[in-house]
């Protein structure tokens, strides 16, 4: 399947078509593309049914409203997935309205800056309930459902920051919790069908990012700070960033997970390698398919779990 918007290629193979996905985070400011909008835009074009969910519905809505003028199928669904009621209801949302769950894309997340003297405590705690509490609870009432449909993925999204820390650091300390929530839930649930994946993106000029107002001497140190010295595109509603590429390969079923390494190595009385990072330019629509690590190529890394 190929959208001729954007000539990027769906593969069949990806196994997308007729599953359900939870998308949180899903919105973005106005037309803007962040890389939940984009996660659920790609998502739908591989024939996946949609829960955009949001703190604000209107931005749902709109993400919606880009689904179905593609052709695709999306439910605007509002909700603070940091809060356990608003998680169980988004899943129970899904169900009425698409019969089962197959997916979940753990999208949410905010910033902060400065060393652990500067960071404030009110802060940090806010910045691990949004950033690893929201996973959590999204994933605690997700996976039952993906039980009672005989399995599913779920695909957390961390940061470049937690592999290499840069004056973020409550942030970072938050998106490595992330990935160490990943692996652990890629374990516990793995015997059940439900693979468990992680991207970590580079920088990438989102909404989130320019809707505060970032200067242009501030977009360009945010890039030269990178390690590659480069920064992803947000995109727009026909060309999605190359992150959410990721999130959406990482949701099918020929992607497998951290569990799956360590019960072939227990097979072979050996170690479980550590999760394999893998990495495409950022803003560029080409997944990685392939289970041979390989050097880093740009910042938008994902932390694949083979």
């Amino acid at each position: 399947m190929v959208n001729e918007q954007t000539h990027f290629e769906v593969p069949d193979s990806w196994g997308l078509a007729g599953k359900v996905a939870v998308v949180t985070g899903g919105g973005a400011a106005g037309d803007g593309i962040g890389n939940g909008r984009a996660s659920a835009i790609l998502l739908s074009r591989a024939g996946t049914r949609v829960v955009v969910v949001d703190r604000d519905v209107a931005l749902a809505k709109r993400t919606v409203e880009m689904i179905e003028a593609g052709g695709g199928e999306a439910l605007a669904f509002q909700a603070d997935v940091t809060r356990a009621s608003d998680c169980a209801a988004m899943v129970e949302a899904a169900l009425d309205h698409f019969g089962h769950l197959d997916f979940l894309d753990n999208n949410v997340g905010i910033g902060s800056r400065g060393s652990v003297v500067d960071e404030t405590e009110e802060n940090w705690r806010r910045l691990m309930t949004v950033n690893v509490d929201s996973m959590f609870l999204a994933a605690k009432h997700a996976i039952p459902a993906m039980r009672r449909a005989g399995g599913g993925a779920i695909v957390n999204v961390s940061s470049i920051s937690a592999l290499r820390p840069r004056g973020l650091t409550a942030y970072s300390v938050s998106k490595g919790a992330v990935i160490a929530l990943t692996r652990a839930m890629a374990v516990d649930h793995g015997p059940e069908g439900i693979r468990v994946n992680c991207v970590a993106p580079g920088p990438v000029y989102t909404p989130m990012v320019y809707q505060r107002g970032m200067s242009g001497a501030s977009r360009d140190r945010r890039r030269k700070a990178s390690a590659l010295g480069i920064e992803g595109p947000g995109g727009t509603s026909g060309t999605p960033c190359g992150s959410s590429c990721r999130t959406s390969r990482a949701t099918s079923p020929a992607t497998r997970s951290w569990w799956t390494a360590a019960r072939r190595c227990r097979r072979r009385n050996a170690t479980p390698v550590a999760p394999e990072v893998s990495a495409t330019p950022a803003g560029r629509a080409s997944p990685r398919t392939s289970d041979v690590a390989s050097p880093p190529a740009r910042e938008d890394e994902a932390v694949k779990t083979p």
